[in-house]
């Protein structure tokens, strides 16, 4: 239940419309009950004969429930569901609000299946927060004041006893539905987990499984995932379909007792024959308010797992935090990293171990070195994905833990070996890096990335991932939206990985180009392909998370270390004896 109350805490806002929401609830029933009570008592009257003028307030209350019932439905639909949209937008921007700060480094445990149930299913599930849970049990505790006082007016023995059958139906029939559904919800949201991580899997690897032969063997472990789920479903609405039977049962229930309580009363004639009908009637209508109760019941366990899913990855504290006064960025931007160590969550080797190396402003530095060497790593900690685990970082002189994250990230500007497109334009795509971009600047950007065939397209849809453009066109797209961005410090980590070499080299100059019209750019390469060394000031060289090797290109391969034999490696002939002859 805690989960409800924290859920509770964070819609806190929108309380009065979610009171106001359960009072036009009462008034609704309340008016189906006066409207039923007015005809009965027009009916059992006028089985008497009396004068027209008896009937009257019988008749004005006919009208007035009639048209109030239908009234305060409308608006009570209107109310509840603008106040379950408020609540939903409510959750789904503190969501996201709670979930950005985690990125990459808590978020890496989670498959993308497991998150798009959480940020989707989850949040969809607590819908029914206010209008499932919240609501019914609050009109069904006025509705069950309301028939007190009606029925204290004429016995206190009437009220007594029917409160013991709205208690029945209020709390017995909800608690057995409970007891039978014990487990399911979390079985259920387990269950479509499931099937959201395999169908992404299935989307994303579709070509895979169909080259390996195993596309039948996937769909049938969907297939099996999905029977299980419905079978769950259908025990869930096996019961569901139970509670208007047992509602109805203790309906009649109450209806008999009254009567049996009733019948001395009337026949000793302490009260009026005509108001029998009109009891029983207003009884009958009462349990209106209670139907939804046991379903309440249920979704309560539903929306209990899915806050309990929810704050699992919302109560993670983050890998870095934010100063409570950040520092202004620098206009020196010198990076320098002092005895930095850093190992990654649950491993146990160092990915970078005690390195240290200074780098100036303007400067353009290539990090070379075998896969899993740690050069990565330095682009993750230089824009505090992390925060070394010993050590300090700087830029200009100030610590990097004393900047905001996003300040860091808008001045260094970033292309990864895997670029990420979205569903969107080009124009929209490249947008991001710089929102107030005109035409003719993308299209600068797009010429220096050598996208110069996309300039006339900039409304042309990239597809979802960017799957209508090939992989070294969503990269040469990413260094476009870098260059837009704009920023003191470039970092290419594997940029250039997906070119050809003939663009590979037309891209890089272009960069350099761009980096050269302002001497105060910094420029970190990113790479394990030993291509234009000589074009930049120093190189460092790392083999198992320490730098083994620093200085220009010609200084590297006189000494004949790793970077020697690297370059070797990769520009040797690949069949020398047909190059000789021999």
């Amino acid at each position: 239940m805690k989960e409800i109350v924290r859920l509770l805490h964070i819609v806190r806002p929108f309380h009065w419309w979610m009171l106001f929401a359960a009072v036009l609830g009462f008034a609704t029933i309340g008016s189906g009950i006066g409207l039923l009570m007015s005809s009965a008592y027009i009916i059992a009257k006028a089985a008497l004969h009396p004068s027209f003028q008896e009937l009257q307030l019988g008749i004005a209350g006919v009208r007035l429930f009639g048209v109030a019932r239908g009234v305060f439905r409308y608006i009570e639909r209107l109310v509840a569901h603008n106040t379950t949209f408020k609540i939903l937008s409510r959750l789904r921007v503190w969501f996201y609000e709670s979930v950005e700060p985690l990125t990459p480094a808590r978020l890496l445990q989670y498959k993308s299946g497991d998150l798009l149930q959480r940020i989707t299913g989850d949040i969809d599930t607590l819908e029914n927060l206010y209008a499932r849970v919240i609501a019914p049990p609050l009109t069904a505790a006025m509705i069950s004041s309301l028939l007190w006082i009606l029925m204290g007016s004429f016995s206190i023995t009437f009220s007594i006893t029917l409160l013991c059958f709205h208690a029945a139906a209020a709390v017995g029939i909800p608690l057995l539905s409970s007891y039978l559904n014990r487990g399911t919800a979390s079985k259920i949201s387990a269950m479509q987990t499931g099937l959201q991580t395999r169908t992404l899997d299935c989307i994303q690897g579709i070509s895979d499984l169909m080259l390996f032969n195993r596309l039948d063997d996937h769909i049938r472990k969907l297939h099996q995932l999905k029977h299980q789920e419905l079978k769950l479903q259908r025990k869930q609405a096996l019961i569901q379909r139970s509670h208007e039977s047992l509602t109805g049962l203790l309906m009649n229930g109450a209806v008999i007792a009254l009567l049996w309580v009733l019948t001395p009363e009337v026949s000793a004639g302490n009260i009026n024959g005509v108001y029998t009908a009109v009891v029983i009637i207003a009884v009958m209508a009462s349990f209106e308010a209670f139907l939804p109760l046991p379903d309440a019941a249920q979704h309560l366990e539903a929306n209990t797992t899915a806050g309990k899913r929810l704050f699992e990855i919302v109560d993670v504290q983050p890998a870095i935090t934010v100063p409570e006064q950040p520092e202004q960025f620098p206009e020196n931007h010198t990076i320098c990293f002092d005895s930095v160590t850093f190992t990654y969550p649950e491993t146990y080797s160092p990915a970078l171990s005690n390195i240290s190396f200074s780098i100036n402003e303007g400067e353009k530095i290539a990090f070379i070195g075998p896969s899993g060497a740690g050069k990565s790593t330095i682009t993750s900690l230089l824009l505090r994905f992390w925060d070394p685990s010993e050590g300090t970082i700087s830029i200009g002189g100030k610590k990097l833990e004393h900047f905001d994250p996003e300040t860091v990230r808008q001045n260094i500007g970033i292309v990864n070996q895997t670029t990420y497109l979205f569903g969107e334009t080009i124009r929209n795509n490249l947008l991001l890096a710089k929102p107030d971009a005109g035409d003719e600047e993308l299209k600068q950007a797009l010429t220096f990335a050598g996208l110069e065939t996309f300039t006339g397209k900039l409304d042309q849809w990239a597809g979802q991932h960017g799957m209508n453009l090939s992989g070294g066109e969503r990269q040469r797209m990413a260094i476009a939206r870098m260059l837009l961005q704009d920023a003191p410090v470039i970092v290419l980590d594997e940029a250039t990985a997906n070119l050809d070499t003939i663009t590979e080299k037309s891209v890089m100059q272009s960069i350099l180009k761009f980096c050269g019209q302002d001497q105060a750019k910094t420029l970190l390469i990113i790479t394990h392909r030993l291509r234009n060394m000589e074009l930049f000031d120093r190189i460092f060289v790392l083999e198992n998370g320490c730098i083994v090797e620093h200085g220009s290109h010609h200084e590297l391969l006189k000494n004949k270390g790793l970077y020697a034999s690297m370059w070797s490696l990769q520009h040797q002939p690949l069949f020398p004896d047909l190059i000789t002859g021999s």
